[in-house]
């Protein structure tokens, strides 16, 4: 059993050394641990800084392509090194390595193929008020969107068994941590979580710069994952608005045209006829967009063999008893 722990660096020559020293070189269950980073697009010696580690692999960008794209790269890489288990962690050290044993375990015993570490958001002292408040809030909505039960949606350190590796594919270029549990969520992927630490902050996060462009960045992925996994309700709810309110309208002029006074409200006639029109093309879209997620799906099937045909891997490796 091989685990490869990767992380994700940009410009983390500073604090790479104190997280890599912090990372486990033993856990029962696992005969081998080795370790990977992704530079993306570093201008300092952050590469060097690894080498100079003993870092096994090193996977990296000419220039900055996200957090999203590197920690696609990075899970390509370890699963062509072999890795039974990955893990996912932070270059400035925010996540306490030895609780990687935690993360892991679920998979070692067979219960989980995806492993969330959950923070103890309410006592982190680097976080503020209303942080704390829009994780929780965050967190609840990608709940309710993936059909999960996981406490701490932002977390990044976390855990993914070779076969789920192999399954997961992020489409925004923002980061992974939100539509991957949309995606194993909707995918019935078993996913669980396991309570972690934190260390105290050694830089401020460099995902986002605001507040406000967090937010707009986070609801727009949820939105996005939910519109691929869950197409028609989605629209379907959409449709539903200027469908209902079209219908109140049509209600409210044949109340009038009883009474015979219906000439007098054509145009409520009109803008109810353009109200339900536009709900019922709503719903059309919906039907439309559900059939193309219905082929999405059988995409990532072949994407999931051809995945595998790649590595050298049979389809029956990963079966077991």
């Amino acid at each position: 059993m091989k685990l490869i722990i990767q992380i994700p660096c940009y410009n983390e020559a500073e604090t790479l050394t104190i997280a890599l020293d912090a990372l486990p070189k033993h856990i029962d269950g696992i005969d081998r641990i080795e370790y990977l980073i992704i530079n993306d697009g570093s201008q300092d010696e952050t590469v060097q800084v690894a080498r100079d580690w003993g870092v096994n692999y090193v996977v990296s960008f000419p220039q900055n392509k996200g957090l999203a794209k590197g920690f696609m790269a990075g899970l390509d890489a370890c699963i062509r090194n072999g890795a039974d288990i990955i893990v996912n962690t932070d270059a400035d050290n925010q996540y306490c390595g030895e609780d990687i044993e935690k993360l892991v375990r679920p998979i070692l015993d067979g219960k989980a193929e995806i492993v969330i570490g959950e923070r103890p958001i309410d006592t982190i002292s680097d976080f503020s008020p209303l942080k704390k408040k829009l994780q929780h809030l965050g967190s609840y909505v990608v709940r309710k969107a993936s059909a999960t039960d996981i406490p701490d949606a932002p977390s990044g350190f976390r855990a993914f068994s070779r076969d789920a590796a192999l399954h997961i594919n992020v489409i925004n270029s923002y980061t992974y941590t939100l539509e991957t549990i949309v995606q194993a969520g909707r995918n019935r992927m078993a996913i669980t979580s396991v309570p972690v630490r934190t260390n105290p902050e050694l830089r401020k996060s460099r995902l986002f710069h605001s507040m406000g462009g967090y937010i707009k960045k986070s609801v727009l992925t949820i939105i996005r994952a939910y519109m691929m996994y869950k197409p028609l309700v989605f629209f379907l709810v959409c449709g539903s608005v200027p469908f209902l309110i079209g219908l109140v309208f049509i209600i409210r002029f044949l109340i009038y045209f009883a009474h015979g006074s219906g000439m007098g409200h054509i145009q409520s006639l009109v803008v109810a006829a353009m109200l339900v029109m536009v709900g019922f093309m709503t719903f059309i879209m919906g039907m439309q967009a559900d059939i193309i997620a219905a082929n999405r799906k059988i995409l990532e099937d072949i994407q999931f063999r051809i995945r595998r045909m790649e590595i050298g891997e049979d389809e029956h490796d990963g079966e077991q008893d």
